[in-house]
């Protein structure tokens, strides 16, 4: 199935794109899986990886360099992976340099991760507010410093960056972030390409996706934002020259999606999504999954923010889900789900349908002087959500 922005996109030629390669580390189709706090655990990546197998990079939520290194248990099992993982891919985050060498030290000789990606693109008000996330690209000197404490402790390991497109329309920051990302020793640089202020509304600029490649040629960059089919990614390389793409929010729910990206780049129509009754299926596949993961009640209480995803645009769907964001069991969402009608056909409209955290907009939050001297990498803020393990991704 394909909406009518995408009816007239070709497949994938012979050759036409090239696998992205990060390191050792070589991955075709081009596509990377967004880290997402709350999301991108090992359940939810275990599901993904059984519609692509290993032919997708698959990113862990956002980990707090000191939170890991300090060994808080529920920051280590964010950072956890399934045994069947074959690359172990992990989103780093964290506004001192010391905390992030420490933690990079032991992802590398202990953990034996294969990949490291680092957050500046949080837009959360209490990360932005404290001088994290997508606040640290506006001090250029600041950020090269954080990246450097990664790189030079990785080893052998690829280290690649996630930053937005700037803080506001006023203040825009990829082009000194993809900068940095290539003069210390990044493999790859990916752009969100909207502003902090944007959070997740509006329409993604791949116009910066465009100019960025045009500045960066020495490494991969990769474009996110507004991929919400598989066609989207073809049509955003073709469109941007850029070397791969980044899926965050047009995956929620559809976890079947990864499995149409090697489809399409391997010049094939994908088969027809799901229906309700295999979405449902797959639901609950993922709710076993997180079950596994931590316990029954945990698990299910974790799984209730993806009903509404799972059923997004489905008709008469919506009116269901009050009494499934309150089950407590298994056996009570299976009882619940088998009320839906499992013959109705995936709805077109789910294809583009909106699945942000939020669509509102906002001023960003930083701290007082954090724009004075922006080229000054002595001063550090010690951001306090870096003990956090809740904080969100960008």
């Amino acid at each position: 199935m394909r909406s009518p922005l995408n009816k007239d996109v070709p497949l994938a030629g012979p050759g036409e794109f090239q696998a992205l390669e990060l390191g050792p580390l070589r991955v075709y189709p081009p596509v990377v899986l967004a880290p997402m706090a709350g999301i991108t655990n090992a359940p939810f990546r275990t599901l993904c990886r059984r519609f692509s197998g290993d032919r997708c990079l698959y990113v862990s939520e956002m980990i707090t360099a000191k939170s890991f290194a300090m060994g808080h248990a529920k920051t280590l099992r964010l950072a956890s992976f399934d045994d069947s993982e074959s690359t172990r891919s992990i989103q780093l985050y964290g506004t001192h340099p010391d905390n992030l060498a420490d933690a990079t030290k032991i992802l590398a000789n202990e953990w034996g991760v294969d990949h490291i990606d680092m957050n500046f693109g949080c837009p959360v008000r209490k990360v932005t507010s404290n001088g994290g996330g997508a606040a640290i690209p506006a001090r250029p000197g600041l950020m090269a410093r954080l990246v450097r404490s990664v790189v030079s402790n990785a080893g052998a390991i690829p280290v690649t960056i996630k930053f937005r497109k700037g803080i506001n329309d006023d203040l825009p920051t990829y082009r000194d972030a993809g900068r940095i990302g290539r003069e210390e020793g990044c493999k790859a640089v990916a752009l969100h390409a909207r502003t902090a202020a944007q959070l997740y509304s509006g329409e993604a600029d791949w116009d910066a996706i465009a100019d960025l490649k045009s500045l960066i040629t020495e490494i991969p960059v990769l474009g996110n934002g507004d991929v919400f089919e598989s066609f989207d990614a073809l049509r955003m390389m073709r469109t941007t020259g850029c070397d791969g793409v980044v899926v965050g929010r047009g995956c929620l729910g559809r976890p079947w999606l990864f499995g149409e990206f090697v489809e399409v780049f391997d010049g094939r129509e994908p088969g027809p999504p799901p229906k309700l009754g295999q979405a449902i299926e797959i639901a609950l596949e993922h709710a076993r999954l997180l079950i596994d993961y931590i316990d029954e009640t945990a698990g299910i209480r974790e799984f209730r923010k993806f009903l509404g995803w799972y059923t997004k645009s489905f008709p008469g769907a919506k009116r269901h889900l009050p009494e499934l964001q309150r089950v407590e069991n298994y056996a009570q969402l299976q009882d619940l789900l088998a009320n839906l009608p499992a013959d109705m056909p995936f709805p077109e409209a789910a294809l583009r349908a909106r699945r942000a955290k939020t669509t509102r907009t906002q001023t960003v939050s930083l701290p007082p002087g954090f724009l004075d001297h922006r080229d000054e990498a002595g001063r550090l803020f010690e951001d306090p959500t870096e003990a956090d393990p809740s904080t969100g991704g960008g």
